[in-house]
């Protein structure tokens, strides 16, 4: 064996121990990587701020980090979190007065079977609603309390990814193996993405819920900051988004003779509200980031399911990755394979020629 079959089996066998140990500690961490991508989320978010006050305001990293912390807590963190608990009340109340929301939707359900002839709740679906109510109260307090957790942790995390920033960034870019151009491709995809997902993604619901709040305020749908709450958190989901709010609302008020504000909630939902999705998105990705709404939708279904909410930022994200690494990859070795290709085929047709003039 040569010395560089010897050395490059020794780098191989190298990287299977670190990719190994890399998946056991990847296995074994993996509760808090909600924490670790939220921490990533608002260091790219922030890090500009904290060169800004490091480097030309003269603060002290310590200081500095923490600053941004508890301003971004109080910005960002500390509304979503009131919209959150009074959302969070509501269905506590609901979840532990079951047997009167049993109620009411058996009412519903006779008023719509009477005005338009569907049944759409048979008792083996009601009893089943029950048993889900039922087990969905533990479920819910193990959720708050591990997106608490989640909360803690990435905090802690961000604070030291803040406070080692240069450095953290200097050996990054050192020890990804890939060209500096690649990886400034690579930092920079990443940075749009996230910035646009976590400014965008909230920032289009935000308006959808605005705009709905509107109307059911022009229309006396009953409750309407509550509804307002829980359209802007739908209107975070792929595909059906405002939606999932305001067909059932104008469908309920429909089976109660409601019957014009129940067509005018449908009207402006599917007009209005529906519409300023599309408007919206367009201005925002020119504004922020062009991100193509395919890459969106896919990457959402796909990230929530993985990373759970902080998934709305890093699905989208692994679905960008994944299409600039190819790029990568065609720019590192296919392009590559293609010169050295052209280089013996020009090489071949001159060989040949010389040969052919002798």
């Amino acid at each position: 064996m040569s010395y560089l079959d010897n050395e490059r089996l020794k780098q191989v066998t190298f990287l299977l121990i670190i990719a190994f140990l890399g998946i056991i500690l990847f296995k074994e961490l993996y509760a808090f990587f909600p924490g670790f991508l939220g921490a990533v989320t608002f260091y790219i978010l922030s890090r500009r701020y904290m060169f800004r006050l490091v480097e030309q305001r003269k603060m002290g990293k310590g200081w500095a980090a923490t600053l941004i912390m508890v301003l971004s807590f109080l910005i960002i963190l500390l509304p979503i979190g009131l919209l959150v608990n009074m959302l969070t009340s509501k269905v506590t109340y609901a979840i532990t007065h079951s047997t009167e929301l049993i109620k009411g939707l058996e009412a519903f359900n006779k008023q719509l079977q009477q005005s338009v002839g569907i049944n759409m709740m048979t008792e083996a679906r009601l009893q089943k609603l029950q048993e889900y109510i039922t087990n969905v109260l533990p479920s819910f307090v193990g959720a708050t309390f591990n997106t608490l957790t989640a909360i803690a942790i990435m905090y802690f995390i961000l604070y030291f990814m803040l406070v080692n920033a240069r450095e953290m960034e200097e050996a990054l870019w050192e020890y990804i193996p890939l060209k500096d151009e690649n990886v400034e491709l690579l930092a920079k995809e990443t940075k749009n993405m996230v910035v646009s997902n976590a400014i965008g993604i909230p920032l289009i619901a935000l308006i959808q819920g605005v705009l709905s709040l509107v109307g059911y305020l022009i229309f006396g749908v009953p409750q309407p900051v509550f509804w307002f709450v829980v359209t802007c958190f739908t209107a975070m989901l792929p595909i059906i988004g405002a939606a999932a709010v305001y067909v059932p609302m104008g469908i309920f008020l429909l089976s109660a003779g409601q019957t014009w504000q129940g067509i005018a909630v449908l009207v402006y939902g599917f007009g209005v509200v529906g519409t300023s999705d599309n408007l919206f998105r367009m201005m925002v990705a020119k504004k922020i980031g062009d991100v193509h709404p395919l890459i969106t939708i896919f990457g959402v279904i796909i990230g929530v399911s993985l990373f759970g909410f902080i998934g709305l930022i890093f699905g989208p994200l692994l679905i960008s990755l994944f299409i600039v690494l190819l790029k990568i990859y065609s720019n590192e070795y296919l392009v590559k394979k293609r010169e050295v290709k052209i280089v013996k085929t020009a090489h071949g047709k001159e060989k040949q020629m010389k040969n052919s003039g002798d």
